[in-house]
């Protein structure tokens, strides 16, 4: 048998198949990437035994669980347990929580019931998960970092994924970031974009950089709360502010908020119930804003953008979409960044369209911005 797992660094930079043997209930709470959930007790069993843990004690839960896991019940996760072990034979590992009785007792059917030695990662679930916390506490006090600024439309996301040492936030959240920004494919749990996250650190920073961009976002990106110490080192950090101009800004959001956001309703859904999904959660988004906008400038905008909606929907024109998108920019999100950035103005190091920024932020790649 491959040796048991305790160099979580190497599980994460070099993307191990994990087999997950927790209750589908512990999974869908947080997991890790290139992660299949085959638990040893569904949710039931887990429940009963968790119940009889703590009325009878530890023996009398753990006869139980060997009642409850048994016969064809037993034989179908062996199965399915070997298929994983051999289909990921040089470098897969399981877990459980803590690296446990469950860990131990699927390892040990493997071995004695389909003759399949494979390693578990010892400490579990909880161990991983820890030091993945503490990659991202640690880059947050050890990396230099440079905040990536400007208005909305000027391309931020697009500049950021040139970048080797980008971190992109609303990637990993699956969210663009505004009122405007959820996806159909829905948000991570929080435990899931942390871990996506300092995953991201940890093979950026075995990469070599030192030195790491980050979308300017605020406390939370969609549902997703950026961790708290990453958050704290940001609002530290040198600004770097992207331009351009008036017209491709709104070109961009048309492209970004409704004709790809379109076709990924209609992808999911179909062409009738996607396109119908897609409006009501345009106009959805921009009734988030009402209190902000104020009673006049919502109506009017939400009747500009039903306009919109129509005619996409009889001819497939999106052009109409630029007046609601030209006056929220002018009238909200402009004024919104104005007063942001003032509050800000002496961490700006750096204002420039894409090609300056690019090269002002890959010159300092390697460096570290205090």
């Amino acid at each position: 048998m491959r040796d048991n797992f305790t160099d979580f660094a190497h599980i994460f930079l070099n993307d191990v198949p994990l087999m997950d043997v927790r209750a589908p209930v512990e999974f869908a709470q947080g997991a890790f990437p290139n992660t299949v959930n085959l638990p040893l007790m569904n949710d039931s069993e887990r429940q009963q035994v968790g119940t009889c843990y703590k009325q009878q004690g530890q023996q009398a839960a753990i006869a139980l669980g060997h009642q409850l896991v048994s016969g064809r019940t037993k034989q179908d996760r062996i199965e399915a347990w070997a298929a994983f072990a051999q289909a990921h034979a040089q470098h897969g590992v399981l877990y459980c929580f803590r690296g446990g009785l469950r860990s131990q007792i699927v390892q040990q059917w493997l071995q004695t019931e389909a003759g399949i030695a494979y390693p578990r990662v010892i400490g579990g679930y909880k161990a991983m998960r820890t030091f993945l916390l503490n990659t991202t506490e640690a880059a947050a006090a050890e990396c230099g970092f440079y905040v990536l600024s400007g208005l909305t439309g000027t391309g931020k996301t697009e500049v950021l994924a040139q970048l080797a040492h980008g971190l992109d936030l609303e990637g990993h959240a699956n969210h663009r970031g505004s009122s405007f920004g959820s996806r159909v494919t829905g948000q991570p749990a929080q435990i899931d974009f942390e871990n996506r996250l300092a995953i991201d650190i940890l093979k950026k920073r075995a990469a070599g950089h030192r030195t790491l961009v980050v979308e300017d976002e605020g406390r939370h990106v969609g549902k997703c709360s950026v961790p708290l110490p990453l958050r704290q080192r940001l609002e530290q950090v040198p600004i770097v502010c992207l331009t351009d101009d008036f017209e491709r800004r709104v070109e961009r959001i048309l492209q970004d908020y409704v004709v790809l956001q379109c076709a990924a309703f209609v992808a999911v859904h179909g062409p009738v119930v996607g396109a119908d999904m897609f409006a009501a959660r345009l106009l959805e988004s921009l009734d988030k804003l009402a209190k902000r906008l104020g009673g006049s400038l919502h109506q009017s905008l939400r009747d500009v953008m039903q306009r919109a909606l129509a005619l996409q929907k009889d001819t497939g024109a999106v052009d109409l979409h630029c007046d609601w998108i030209s006056v929220l920019m002018r009238q909200y999100y402009d004024p919104m960044y104005a007063f942001q950035r003032s509050c800000r103005a002496e961490r700006i190091v750096f204002e420039g369209d894409e090609a300056a920024v690019l090269g002002y932020l890959r010159e300092r790649s390697a460096g570290v911005s205090r």
